[in-house]
């Protein structure tokens, strides 16, 4: 596997550089390698992002975002609308069906990603524990989340870790998830979602190891790419609100 690294500044940017990585045409890739990445990173400033189904105005306080200049953005993979920013460490991992041909289960992708990332939490965080269908939570509270697309070639799994995030920021963001797993107990955000204590920086050299790295790729290789998939989604406000 490859880490991926970059110097991207606009969050549109991260989004577009995820789907680049996902459907880099198998014949542009070297096959004598898996084309398997791991890519660290976190947003430069607070951002909403949109699961690719989700209804914006049913799980995002508009009004609010608006009025702060928060931008909402919508990915390329499923799941609920998140905010992030500076202390929430995200990670995306692409994994070729060539070597992980099981992964095209979800239920499969969920256990081989989680497990790995719990691992990395854990030599920091032992108490650390997965909960409901891939939650990372410590304390019986809700510190990571995830979601993933899965195409002919590859899967994405993406997700975050809460680290020194400004809590605050999720119940005056987002309204209540239209899902919720049974060990939240109809708790609100801010009595179910925590940071958990960890150094960020050795948690991203956890990750390289778990997922066993071996080499480096720079994100500027895909530019192209990138540029082309915000013209089709990232830069247009009919893609991020396309479902209201």
């Amino acid at each position: 596997m490859f880490q991926m690294l970059d110097d991207l500044i606009d969050p549109a940017d991260h989004l577009a550089l995820d789907e680049a990585v996902l459907v880099k045409e198998s014949a542009e890739a070297d096959r004598s390698q898996p084309w398997e990445i791991l890519r660290v990173w976190e947003f430069a400033r607070p951002v909403v992002v949109a699961g690719r189904s989700s209804r914006i105005r049913d799980e995002i306080d508009v009004d609010y975002c608006e009025s702060m200049e928060i931008p909402i953005l919508r990915r390329c993979t499923g799941g609920a609308s998140i905010v992030a920013g500076p202390g929430c460490l995200m990670y995306s991992v692409v994994l070729d069906h060539a070597c992980h041909d099981g992964l095209r289960k979800i239920d499969a992708a969920h256990h081989y990603v989680m497990a790995r990332v719990l691992a990395a939490v854990q030599r920091q965080v032992p108490a650390a524990n997965l909960q409901g269908i891939c939650d990372l939570t410590w304390r019986n509270r809700k510190c990571s989340g995830n979601s993933l697309r899965v195409t002919r070639d590859r899967i994405l799994y993406h997700g975050t870790v809460l680290y020194d995030f400004d809590l605050t920021m999720l119940s005056r963001c987002l309204l209540n998830a239209p899902r919720q797993p049974d060990y939240r107990a109809g708790r609100g955000h801010d009595a179910f979602v925590t940071n958990v204590p960890l150094d960020s920086r050795k948690l991203r050299q956890h990750l390289a190891e778990t997922f066993e790295v071996r080499g480096r790729l720079d994100a500027g290789a895909l530019h192209v790419e990138i540029m082309t998939l915000r013209k089709q989604r990232y830069d247009l406000h009919q893609w991020h609100y396309r479902i209201e």
